[in-house]
């Protein structure tokens, strides 16, 4: 039997958003604003993370202020440094960054010859301590050698709820399996990337099981992989038993397991709240993940379980 450690992990789920812009760079409402519309739609944490570019002052968003009993915040940014195969700029999301993480040469959206690569911006990001995701793959036009090239990441965004409302580009999973099949331990999360410009908030969140709503405790977990991603439906816990994998949610029409290659398979009804969905058509994959399916269409995700 093997079971995700999001359901395993002591404490309880904490719902955050992890990629969020203020008036610190391009988004619309500063940051304390940001901050209370977040915590007053229910949000137990959010990570502000502003463009860490020269235009706008490299910011790295003190948001300890507006922290209250029942709300945190994670210091973070969006890293950009080198060129995509398309020349333009690299987006890498992280979370967790010390306030004096060091800006690279990155004076504006454009790149820059002798600039840091993504690669190795993100892997600066990591020996920091931050949590580091491969930010809208999709919205990027990222092909799957620039995804290879960040070895330093521990996630990649599976959907972007900005991209989806701004431009129809939110996917992930793409970019992402291929990597799985690669044999990358990576995980997925699903992010807002709301500006407040158009209605690109509150439509991605993670879920995060930790003892304590604190942003040591966040970071740590998100880091194990303790979370699941989620546009509404909840995942109460995800099971591989023998053959099967057990899947308990909130009302659901269609359980999907996924491995490589053409490896899938669904199991669909009415309001179910409990799927055992068979994993003889995923190919001795080494590896599977889940995804829950609602009645409105609205999806959540599990990380990758692997099973070998």
């Amino acid at each position: 039997m093997t079971r995700p450690s999001a359901f395993t992990a002591p404490g309880r789920f904490w719902r955050g958003n992890l990629h969020t812009h203020s008036t610190r760079s391009d988004g619309v409402l500063p940051p304390e604003e940001v901050c209370r519309r977040y915590r007053d739609e229910g949000y137990d944490f959010l990570a502000l993370t502003d463009h860490f570019i020269g235009s706008y002052g490299y910011p790295i968003v003190d948001t300890t202020p507006f922290r209250t009993n029942r709300f945190t915040t994670i210091l973070g940014a969006e890293l950009h440094s080198g060129a995509m195969a398309n020349g333009e700029l690299w987006h890498i999301l992280a979370v967790g960054l010390p306030p004096d993480f060091a800006p690279s040469d990155s004076p504006d959206f454009h790149p820059k010859p002798g600039q840091e690569t993504g690669a190795e911006i993100a892997a600066r990001a990591v020996a920091a301590g931050a949590f580091v995701a491969i930010a809208h793959p999709q919205w990027s036009g990222l092909t799957l050698a620039d995804a290879r090239a960040i070895t330093a990441a521990h996630a990649v965004e599976i959907y972007n709820h900005g991209c989806a409302t701004g431009c129809d580009r939110p996917d992930g999973a793409a970019i992402a399996d291929l990597l799985l099949t690669e044999g990358r331990r990576l995980n997925l999360i699903a992010t807002d990337d709301a500006h407040f410009s158009e209605p690109d908030h509150f439509g991605g969140w993670v879920m995060v099981k930790a003892e304590e709503n604190e942003p040591e405790a966040l970071l740590a977990a998100l880091k194990r992989g303790d979370f699941y991603s989620s546009q509404g439906p909840e995942l109460r816990d995800v099971v591989v038993e023998g053959d099967h994998v057990v899947v308990e949610c909130s009302a659901a029409v269609s359980v999907v397991a996924m491995g490589h290659g053409t490896g899938a398979k669904a199991v669909h009804g009415h309001s179910m709240t409990r799927a055992a969905v068979p994993l003889a058509r995923l190919n001795d994959s080494p590896w599977l993940r889940v995804a829950v399916i609602d009645a409105a269409g609205k999806r959540a995700w599990s990380n990758p379980i692997w099973l070998r």
